[in-house]
């Protein structure tokens, strides 16, 4: 009886071990599945950054409101007319311009007031 229990025993053993560590078992399923999420994390994220640069192409294409932010952000372009004032944080340094050595043979420019002086 007791070799009949242990021969039964064996054979449940020798059953189960595909269900659990086969090649399509429970662990390769769950790790298959782990492998999806994550892919379809990435695959929402490059959805959102595609939908974002699709959008920019057409404004781009369509409007000049967006050729005018770049212009201004990117490139430090100003319409006519329009006053550039640049505000520094407190602390910060004023940049100061070097004057710009004589050409030969020209006269020396008055210096313009400071901006700070005005």
């Amino acid at each position: 009886m007791r070799l009949l229990l242990i021969v039964l025993v064996a054979l449940v053993g020798l059953i189960q071990y595909p269900l659990w560590m086969g090649k399509g078992g429970w662990f390769r399923v769950w790790e298959l599945q782990e492998q999806v999420s994550k892919q379809r994390e990435t695959n929402d994220s490059l959805r959102a950054r595609n939908a974002a640069l699709q959008a920019e192409v057409n404004d781009l294409a369509t409007g000049t409101e967006a050729i005018e932010e770049r212009a201004r952000g990117e490139l430090g372009m100003m319409k006519d007319g329009e006053v550039f004032v640049h505000i520094l944080p407190p602390g910060a340094a004023i940049p100061v311009k070097p004057p710009e050595p004589p050409k030969s043979g020209a006269k020396p420019a008055a210096r313009p007031a400071s901006p700070l002086t005005r």
